[in-house]
């Protein structure tokens, strides 16, 4: 299926690695000129070096979505060197786990800027420039703790939801103007984060012992859902949170 987005500019945010790098790689497959950010330099290089066998445009933007000017400074450069965003994957780290009681209040700070803020400062950095043109998407991942509390997931649980009222909100503004806007809620995935465990097997069963399909996800299976959300082929698609997850979530609606 040709998913009509060759040639558009897409900008990952989180895009060194794990779910960000696998939509990284899933829209320039499908012929996109890509900017992934991230503040690790080292992940960085190591995916501009993976994106760059697509043979299309590739840039690297070193930055942190806690600081509050990076949002501006990512875009404004993916538009300088690559061009104006037309798809913006925006993701980040999940916050440290842990029940209510032990979060502290710095903690929050964080939480709220890496995984609330950040990704609202990049809507407002590229809407300007999709609505002009009467195109864009925005696809935000997230993971089930934006459906479901989840135990243990006290910054998780927070700010995962706020994330996906604000895409259902900014759906509902700007979807007549061609620009959509979509969640995407990852379950278990063989990512880095999933793999840093040193009894990573253990992990695994554990971590996927409630899924149906009887297994983590792969990368490209998360990077493929975020990749149609992001396409001409998902026109007609809105507002939604999607659970990516085989399964696992028990909640109906």
């Amino acid at each position: 299926m040709d998913l009509g987005i060759a040639g558009k500019v897409a900008l990952v945010s989180g895009g060194s690695a794990g779910v960000g790098l696998a939509a990284a790689k899933s829209l320039a497959r499908e012929g996109c000129d890509v900017c992934v950010s991230s503040r690790s330099p080292e992940r960085l290089a190591d995916a501009v070096v993976e994106l760059q066998e697509f043979g299309h445009v590739v840039h690297a933007v070193l930055a942190d979505v806690e600081d509050p000017d990076a949002a501006r400074r990512v875009v404004e450069e993916t538009r300088d060197v690559v061009g104006p965003v037309d798809i913006l994957v925006a993701g980040a780290g999940g916050p440290p786990a842990g029940p209510f009681g032990e979060a502290g209040l710095d903690d929050w700070d964080v939480a709220v800027q890496r995984n609330l803020l950040g990704t609202v400062r990049l809507m407002r950095a590229v809407l300007p420039d999709m609505r002009s043109r009467g195109w864009g998407r925005i696809v935000t991942i997230t993971g089930r703790s934006a459906r479901e509390a989840l135990d243990d997931l006290a910054l998780s649980n927070a700010t995962r939801p706020a994330v996906a009222g604000i895409v259902r909100t900014l759906a509902r503004e700007v979807g007549g103007e061609g620009v959509l806007v979509n969640n995407v809620m990852p379950g278990p995935f063989h990512t880095e984060r999933l793999r840093e465990p040193a009894d990573f097997e253990e992990v695994i069963a554990g971590r996927t012992e409630g899924v149906p399909v009887g297994r983590a996800g792969r990368p490209e299976e998360i990077g493929d859902v975020v990749a149609f959300l992001a396409s001409e082929r998902a026109s007609f698609v809105n507002g939604i949170s999607m659970l990516v997850d085989g399964g696992e979530s028990r909640v109906i609606a």
